[in-house]
Formats: structure tokens, C-alpha cells, sequence
């Protein structure tokens, strides 16, 4: 293929097509991915051929112990999400725009952000930074986005968050701009009557093999890391397990901040520091997202 058919192939490449091979790149299998999508198996394998011979290259292996893919799958896979999360943040952030299209005029709405912050962390933080951004004159409305572990990062690509707080080495910063804005050790959460709880400080280790009392698992990028702990899918229902002795959890120490009288927070001694970020999308040019980090770096 020359370099004329390929800028031809990837001029065709379609949003759509490029949602079917990244269900079937993510599930391995097409009657899932066709399940996924709400269409029938036939048209989707015939969709992923047609790509696969417009772009020259075969994607995926198809054999009798199922579907795996190729070095070029691997690419496309990885591409391909970032364009389709680029493409759907384009959509979303125009429509914003679109929402407050009166904003210059003093009695037309104002411009909106959706700032995506993990809930229970950074409050007093997050509580200082609203308060001193919604005094600047010209001030955006901020809408605030409470996510579970590590989901900002997914909602400021694909443009569900246009500015997030990230955490440190929890989240990854890779192809935002960000700023530093605190660092915090780490704190063990216990239910207050455990034995655990009467002492000053613990280390990891204390807290990762207690016995009766297993440490909480948090979903990372869509699965579980294996392990006896609870599956924890918010903060209300991680409160209510330790509160009832069922797990322990290792948070930043700004989470005090919302700790129930029956939970017990004891400062770990060989935790990594926890870095708070104000993130956003590289090259940005939105005036309202430079005031709002001008304004975290101040505080």
C-alpha cells in the first residue's frame, strides 16, 4: 500500500467502524461484541473485513479457540480509543459551548465546566476552590462530577469532565497539562472498635492481611484486582462496610473529611505521599478552564 492509499484509508475510517472493532478488540469474541453493539453477528464480521481490507492489514486472528489480535489490532485498539474518546469529547464540549452560546451578553447564561472529582477526596480543597473561583468576576458555572477510583482520567478524555483533580500515583496524567496543587500522606480506615484503631500509626503491611477484616477492592479501568476484599462501587457503600467491620481501606488523608463516627482513621507510616492535580486537556484554549487554574494555584 502506498503512502496515496493510505491517507485514502484512513480518510474512510469511520466512527462507526471504529466502535465495532473496539467491541470486538475488547470482548474477543463476536457474538458478545454484537450483543454489546444491538446488531446481528453477520453484519458486524462483515464490517471487520471491509476494515481489515481497506486498511491492508489483518486485525484479528479468528481460530477454533477464538478471537485474538494482531500486532496491528493491538495499535488500532489502542488509536482507536483515543480517537473515538476525542471525537465523543468534541461533541460533548461543543455541546456545552452550544448550551451557553448567549454567555456574552450579562443576562445570557454562563459558560458551564464539569470539574470530575473523586468523591470524599480533596475536600476541603475542592470546598476552597469553588468558593474563591466563584468570586472572580466572569466566573464559569462549575458543575461538579463525583467519580469513583481512577475514573477521572476516562471522563476528562472522552470529555464527560472538562477539568478534573487527579491524584497522584493513582491517576495518570499522560497527555493532559496539569498542576500541582497538594501533597497528603495516607490514611487506614477501620472500624473504630477493631483492635487496629488504638494505635498511632500502622504500616501496610499491618493492614493487608488483618484477618476478618480484608482490604476493599476498587475497580481499575473496568476490573477488579483479585483478592477476599468487597467489590466497592461508591463511597456510601464503602462507609457502610467498614462502619459494620466488613473491610478496611487505605485513602488520602483528606478523607477524613467525610468519616462516619464509626470509623477509625490512623495514619500510615510507609504509605507513598498522595499528589492533588488540577488536569486538562493538552493545548486547550478555553479562558474559563485558564481562570479556574489560575485561581486553584493561588490557594
Amino acid at each position: 500500500m502506498d503512502a496515496t492509499d493510505a491517507t485514502d484509508a484512513t480518510a474512510t475510517l469511520e466512527t462507526r467502524e471504529l466502535r465495532y472493532f473496539l467491541a470486538v478488540a475488547e470482548e474477543l469474541h463476536f457474538g458478545r461484541a454484537a450483543e454489546r453493539l444491538g446488531i446481528a453477528q453477520p453484519p458486524l464480521s462483515r464490517a471487520i473485513q471491509q476494515l481489515e481490507r481497506r486498511l491492508g492489514v489483518r486485525l484479528l486472528d479468528r481460530d477454533r479457540r477464538g478471537v485474538s489480535l494482531t500486532g496491528a489490532g493491538e495499535v488500532l485498539l489502542h488509536e482507536g480509543r483515543a480517537a473515538l474518546d476525542a471525537t465523543t469529547a468534541a461533541v460533548r464540549r461543543t455541546r456545552r459551548a452550544g448550551d451557553a452560546g448567549g454567555a456574552g451578553d450579562p443576562g445570557g447564561p454562563r459558560e458551564r465546566l464539569v470539574l470530575a472529582v473523586k468523591a470524599g477526596a480533596s475536600h476541603e480543597l475542592l470546598h476552597k476552590l469553588l468558593d474563591a473561583y466563584a468570586a472572580e468576576p466572569g466566573a464559569a458555572e462549575i458543575e461538579v462530577l463525583p467519580t469513583g477510583m481512577c475514573e477521572q482520567e476516562g471522563m476528562l478524555r472522552d470529555g464527560r469532565a472538562d477539568v478534573a483533580l487527579m491524584h497522584a500515583p493513582f491517576n495518570s496524567l499522560a497527555g493532559f497539562d496539569s498542576e500541582e496543587l497538594m501533597t497528603e500522606g495516607q490514611i487506614a480506615v477501620l472500624p473504630a472498635g477493631h483492635p487496629l484503631a488504638a494505635h498511632r500509626t500502622l504500616s501496610l503491611a499491618d493492614v493487608g492481611d488483618v484477618p476478618g477484616l480484608p482490604l476493599a477492592r476498587w475497580p481499575r479501568h473496568g476490573t477488579y484486582p483479585p483478592g477476599p476484599g468487597p467489590e466497592i462501587h461508591d463511597q456510601t457503600q464503602l462507609a457502610q462496610l467498614i462502619a459494620l467491620g466488613r473491610t478496611v481501606t487505605v485513602l488520602p488523608d483528606s478523607a477524613r473529611a467525610w468519616l462516619w463516627a464509626e470509623h477509625a482513621a490512623v495514619p500510615l507510616t510507609d504509605a507513598p505521599p498522595v499528589v492533588t492535580h488540577i488536569a486538562w486537556p493538552a493545548h486547550s484554549r478555553s479562558l474559563a478552564i485558564a481562570a479556574l487554574v489560575r485561581t486553584a494555584t493561588r490557594l
